[in-house]
């Protein structure tokens, strides 16, 4: 009994360092007439985005343009830069020319970028060595599987979990269980250092460094269009990019030696990691954006990855916060506080964010890479025409007849962590209909989602009361209820679905000091629509998960 008002104390001061770290002090914002505008540009896997906001968090205009993927092999995903930085200046103009608004108007930039996509070059004179390879990328998975079913991989482990016994140290812990997976820098940088004979030569003359997207971007967009020979600006990636990589600890908040030392990848070519307020992140030359851009002199206020973005933009500021991004893949993020925890189910610690001049503030992150590649993929093969329809589909049957669908095509993640899984559908008799294989597509999804849920109450010893839900997948109803009635959780859907450009906006205006903290920032958060868990509907749908995780095991070790 006498630990309670000391646990209660700990809470209470968790809780205010968590508070602390996303506070900023108030300073003057400028903009035209008097008002704020900030410039969010956020780039996907699939396309890129510009949206200008103003101090009401009122979207005043905006612009897209696709990205486009190249396949050069099977498993290859890659994004011709150039390409890539044409678009970000062609969205970037036209979402001001929507808001009719001058350059001069815009008070700050604010970014969000896909993590743990990557290029090699010479920043000196602009030659590649390769495309970005994207996260999706799977060119190195030869390279995972042999490293993860290593002998040096296996001792690494045992000798990590020894450490752990003797210090109780929780990074040894997350030792015990480290591997090489796809979706990291890690094993594609290598793959592209034995297999680049270019890149091999540029390391070994010192003329190649490594460029994650959001320090790409904010390179170009700090030298401009290269003619200013004077400029030289500093090689860097904020902590969310970076924490992802596989190359970095966040443990200690450095690019890991361990790493470095097993895989021979010298942290000289990483860029320096710095917080996403990092007032060196400077200005957006003039020439960056063409000739009407002259005059300006734009503050980049911040540069956060899209899962970093989405918890903002989502509103997930306290420990245990949790939100569930559904996009491309399924990413559920759980605010840990400040200090990093040692996940052991196949979930991994990450640095959530950094605010300027605060400590860290980190999560817990478990991923199902097939997500709305699951939707796309039953789309392409005819099972509807329109993937809005789906959730009407699904619901046109009572259930889905003992049909199940595994959604593996990159294998499945945490808990299972088996990526040598298969997709397919089971069960299916004469009498399945589209409508059957629909609804077990859909419920498949939220099967792998719960899945991560009971992975990160497990972790965390915690039963969490709600789920935050954005990006694409999340506009679907049947989607949500289903996983309210299967987790017995509420969910909540903003009315606002794009979590990481509000999210990016956030973090810019507090840092450029249009806003003072968080509290000023919960009145742009309108819940759209709460699910709320039908008792009635657990039991048998339970039932079902528990048959559809049976399935597992005939998909299990396909590849």
């Amino acid at each position: 009994m006498s630990s309670a008002p000391t646990e209660a104390t700990a809470a209470r001061k968790e809780a205010q360092d968590v508070g602390a770290a996303v506070s900023a002090p108030y300073k003057e914002a400028k903009g035209g007439e008097g008002r704020a505008f900030i410039a969010a540009l956020d780039v996907g896997t699939t396309c890129v985005r510009c949206f200008i906001l103003d101090e009401g968090c009122v979207v005043r205009g905006s612009a897209v343009d696709a990205v486009k993927l190249l396949n050069p092999q099977p498993g290859f995903f890659e994004i011709e830069p150039e390409s890539l930085w044409r678009k970000i200046v062609n969205v970037i103009r036209q979402a001001v020319k929507a808001a009719k608004l001058t350059p001069a108007d815009i008070t700050c930039l604010t970014i969000s970028t896909q993590r743990c996509t990557f290029l090699t070059w010479d920043h000196r004179t602009g030659d590649y060595y390769h495309n970005f390879i994207t996260w999706k990328d799977l060119r190195a998975d030869k390279l995972v599987d042999d490293w993860n079913s290593s002998w040096t991989k296996r001792s690494m482990n045992g000798f990590s979990y020894a450490l752990y016994l003797l210090t109780r140290q929780s990074r040894f812990l997350a030792g015990s269980v480290l591997k090489l997976m796809n979706g990291q820098v890690t094993p594609r940088l290598l793959y592209e250092i034995k297999h680049n004979k270019r890149l091999r030569e540029a390391l070994s003359k010192k003329r190649a460094r490594v460029e994650l997207l959001d320090s790409w971007i904010l390179h170009k967009l700090r030298v401009g269009n290269g003619q200013d020979k004077d400029v030289d600006v500093e090689h860097i990636t904020d902590v969310t990019s970076s924490t992802a990589t596989g190359l970095y600890d966040p443990f200690t908040l450095t690019w890991s030696p361990l790493i470095s030392w097993l895989f021979g990848i010298d942290t000289k070519i990483l860029p320096r990691v710095v917080d996403n307020g990092y007032k060196g992140f400077g200005h957006v030359h003039p020439t960056a954006f063409g000739p009407e851009w002259a005059d300006t002199k734009i503050p980049i206020a911040a540069s956060l990855s899209d899962q970093t973005a989405a918890m903002w933009g989502s509103q997930c500021f306290k420990k245990n916060d949790v939100k569930v991004t559904m996009g491309t893949g399924a990413f559920l993020n759980l605010v840990t506080g400040p200090k990093c925890h040692a996940a052991i189910t196949g979930m991994y610690p990450l640095v959530a964010w950094q605010a300027r001049h605060e400590k860290a503030i980190y999560c817990i992150e478990g991923a199902s890479h097939d997500f709305g590649t699951v939707v796309t993929w039953a789309q392409s093969c005819e099972l509807f025409e329109n993937p809005a329809d789906t959730a009407a589909i699904a619901e046109s049957v009572a259930d889905t007849s003992d049909v199940f669908f595994m959604p593996a095509f990159s294998g499945l993640g945490p808990p299972v962590n088996d990526y040598r899984s298969a997709s397919g559908f089971i069960g299916l008799t004469p009498s399945t209909t589209k409508a059957h294989m629909v609804r077990a597509l859909l419920e498949s999804i939220v099967f792998r989602l719960v899945q991560l849920i009971e992975a990160a109450e497990q972790e965390t010893s915690q039963q969490l009361e709600m789920i935050r839900v954005d990006g694409g997948v999340s506009r679907n109803d049947f989607v949500c209820q289903f996983l309210a009635d299967l987790s017995q959780l509420r969910v909540e859907r903003a009315e606002n679905a794009e979590s990481s450009i509000m999210g990016a906006t956030f973090m810019a205006g507090l840092n450029h000091g249009i806003w003072r903290n968080v509290e000023d920032l919960k009145c742009f958060r309108q819940v759209e629509r709460v699910f709320e868990p039908r008792p009635k509907e657990h039991p048998k749908i339970v039932a079902r998960m528990d048959k559809w995780s049976r399935a597992i095991a005939r998909f299990s070790d396909w590849y």
